[in-house]
């Protein structure tokens, strides 16, 4: 047979064998959205939050598996970096109460595992970036020691064949090499989970692509990286460039990154798997012993493992999930836009908000995604991560004239988004005390102009003029969020300054 074409650790044979397995699975879904053997949802959300681990000094602690014994629940789990934690709070029904008991659980969660993290001076910070976060913290010996990991950043670095180029120019620029994709665990993000029909997918979908800037313009919580003042949201930009498996060769060629915004409005859910198999390779092929066409002729449901863990490795901001529940499939949309933090309050307006719009924009009789072109929406979206609170959006004019105007986001979602949320809460049957008060936090940010992100900044230039040096400033304000943030009066009530 000759000599194995090794790549990465996987040979060539590995890798023709999951591209077999791929098709098969991409042909499976196909005849599962045929057939209608999906299930109907029940109005169902999910919610994981990314935390950070800090000490007391505001510095991060690389001791995620230690604090993670501590708390002992099944409901925390490792993250990429030793500095990183992820909750997860079990699927709910949108409806009802729902907000306040989200809150609730996030609450008594974070408390308990704060308290145990405090047992060996870390704690929980609920945050984009950690602003005291520095070049050496981000290297491959922080990785959390999980096999996964280690697979995925060996077989990213081996795609790319190079270092990775970290060039952000922001306030300031930020412009570095590294080796590994550590700089990846520095974003920490709220992933919302909201499961739909398959006929029903693609309007829920567009419209999350279609609001994902006005989520980031009022969420904005990521100003710093490696001491730098950079973009409100620096995430998207890192979360890219720390992933990027295309040499510049490639890129200069318009090969896509697998971390994008995507480049169009689609029509079912089958266009974002199948698009994921014709642009990406695959980082893992690791075949499953599981025969989906046959399991289909059987009778049965395939659990399509290798069509999973591929749409696992490419980073939309807006992800088609896959799922099997009790033997059932169904169809997520996953929501990956927003930073965490800064409060638990915060975070649940920002699922209320998101929710809501959602529902409405889905249910439009001339959908927004027909009156905006897709471009326009990734330049919103850019325009978002870089301004925050204080961007200027292009949004269809209303009434039946048609084109574009420019508007500030704050006056775009205090004068028509907010109402469609509301309305759309009121489709789910969300009570009306619960979604008045959420909604309520959106548009006090927008009134006072203030989100995570401009309080970190407003406080560091306040740190600096009072006599601090950059590193100093940034490790005050990271302990004075660290404080209000476990307050949980929502950010835009927050005092300015760092007030150590």
């Amino acid at each position: 047979m000759g000599e194995k074409i090794v790549a990465g650790g996987f040979d060539l044979s590995d890798r023709q064998r999951y591209r077999r397995k791929l098709q098969q699975c991409l042909a499976g879904l196909g005849r599962l959205l045929t057939e209608k053997r999906f299930d109907r949802p029940r109005n169902l959300m999910g919610l994981e939050i990314e935390l950070n681990l800090a000490g007391s000094d505001g510095l991060p602690r690389m001791m995620n598996a230690e604090v993670l014994d501590r708390i002992a629940s099944r409901d925390f789990q490792t993250e990429l970096g030793m500095f990183n934690l992820e909750v997860n709070i079990a699927p709910h029904r949108l409806d009802g109460r729902v907000l306040d008991q989200l809150a609730e659980e996030l609450r008594t969660g974070l408390g308990y595992a704060h308290r145990k993290a405090a047992e060996v001076d870390a704690g929980i910070v609920m945050i984009g970036i950690l602003p005291t976060l520095n070049g050496n913290d981000l290297v491959s010996a922080n990785l959390s020691d999980v096999d996964r990991y280690a697979l995925l950043n060996d077989q990213i670095v081996a795609a790319r064949g190079e270092d990775f180029t970290l060039d952000i120019d922001g306030v300031e620029r930020l412009s570095c090499t590294s080796s590994s994709i550590a700089p990846e665990a520095a974003c920490t993000s709220v992933q919302l989970h909201l499961q739909v029909t398959p006929a029903r997918f693609a309007q829920v979908w567009n419209a999350a692509q279609a609001v994902a800037a006005v989520q980031i313009a009022v969420g904005a919580n990521s100003p710093f990286l490696f001491g730098k003042e950079l973009w409100r949201e620096s995430r998207p930009p890192l979360f890219q460039q720390a992933t990027d498996t295309r040499p510049p060769e490639l890129q200069a060629q318009g090969v896509r990154p697998r971390t994008w915004f995507g480049e169009r409005w689609v029509g079912s859910a089958y266009e974002l798997f199948e698009e994921n198999l014709r642009y990406f390779p695959a980082l893992l092929p690791i075949c499953d012993d599981e025969e989906p066409l046959r399991v289909l002729d059987d009778g049965g449901v395939p659990r399509l493992q290798e069509l999973v863990l591929h749409n696992g490795t490419v980073y939309r901001w807006n992800r088609p999930v896959y799922g099997l529940a009790d033997g059932v499939p169904h169809l997520r949309v996953e929501n990956r836009v927003l930073p965490a933090g800064p409060t638990v309050t915060d975070v649940v307006a920002n699922a209320a908000f998101y929710y809501g719009l959602v529902r409405a924009l889905a249910e439009e009789s001339r959908p927004l995604w027909t009156r905006m072109p897709f471009e326009t929406a990734a330049a919103n979206f850019e325009a978002a991560c870089r301004h925050g609170i204080e961007a200027e959006l292009e949004w269809p004019r209303p009434g039946r004239g048609g084109g574009l105007t420019r508007v500030p986001a704050v006056k775009l979602v205090r004068d028509e988004l907010l109402p469609l949320a509301a309305a759309g809460l009121d489709a789910w049957n969300v009570e009306p005390a619960d979604r008045d008060f959420y909604l309520g936090v959106i548009e006090g940010r927008c009134r006072r102009r203030v989100n995570g992100a401009s309080w970190q900044v407003e406080a560091f230039h306040r740190a600096l003029d009072a006599g601090l040096d950059r590193q100093a400033a940034l490790a005050a304000v990271t302990r004075r969020y660290s404080v209000l943030m476990h307050s949980d009066e929502p950010v835009h009530t927050w005092p300015a300054g760092p007030g150590d």
